[in-house]
């Protein structure tokens, strides 16, 4: 596991200045850690759509709940758990012709829906989003890639945080011939972390396994503390 520490600005403060109301009244040193931790996603999950346009709504409507549930009995048959899988309700409107003169002709109907698939075994995406251009899905929306157990990556991230706001303040402390007193504030912002993210793509375009099981997810953490600076 790669291990990227990232130097911050900081703040550096002897004597109190009454200007600011919330000014602490003793000399004190602020430092603000930052800590990133580098894995490679072993998870993902993807959105598709399918969109289908017909003269007749209830014939739209059929048209997409099919290929719907072509996608999930084959994922089900794949070993995807029920709960894995989400599908939306479908999504049904009017389509229209606007000439030049004249009132708006209803030339059919637009209908589509949603399947958000959660995907534990990466090596298998591809696979996945095989099977739902054969039931018939055009659209891919969107691919995130994710780690399982991100709470212990966020952990390290945490503990490399601190250990450079630490580091920062004994510095200081040093630098200007001081000694380093107790934390006297501690804040912690955790930051939020994006999974990677590959968007919009057309499903009769093939993507390379390479393009995601080579990608790096970066979780980051981030802490503020105020330590005293000993008489």
């Amino acid at each position: 596991m790669k291990r990227t520490f990232v130097i911050g600005a900081l703040a550096v403060s002897f004597i109190s200045v009454s200007a600011f109301a919330n000014a602490l009244e003793f000399p004190h040193i602020a430092t603000t850690g930052y800590g990133e931790i580098q894995v490679k996603p072993d998870m993902a999950e993807f959105s598709v759509r399918v969109v289908q346009s017909q003269m007749d709504a209830d014939q739209a409507k059929q048209s997409v709940d099919s290929v719907v549930d072509s996608f999930l009995n084959s994922l089900m048959s794949q070993g995807i758990e029920k709960h894995d899988i989400q599908s939306s309700n479908l999504h049904l409107s009017p389509q229209y012709h606007y000439p030049e003169k004249g009132k708006p002709e209803l030339v059919g109907y637009r209908a589509s829906r949603t399947v958000t698939v959660q995907v534990m075994e990466l090596d298998k995406l591809n696979d996945y989003l095989d099977l739902a251009l054969q039931s018939g899905i055009n659209q891919v929306d969107s691919i995130e890639l994710k780690v399982k157990d991100q709470g212990q990556y966020q952990q390290a991230a945490r503990i490399a945080a601190i250990k450079d706001a630490q580091g920062k303040a004994a510095s200081l402390a040093k630098g200007f011939e001081q000694k380093l007193g107790q934390v006297w504030r501690i804040e912690y912002r955790q930051p939020m972390n994006q999974p990677v993210v590959m968007r919009s793509m057309a499903m009769d375009s093939k993507m390379e396994s390479s393009s995601y099981q080579d990608s790096v997810i970066t979780i980051r953490d981030r802490v503020d503390v105020t330590y005293q600076i000993a008489k």
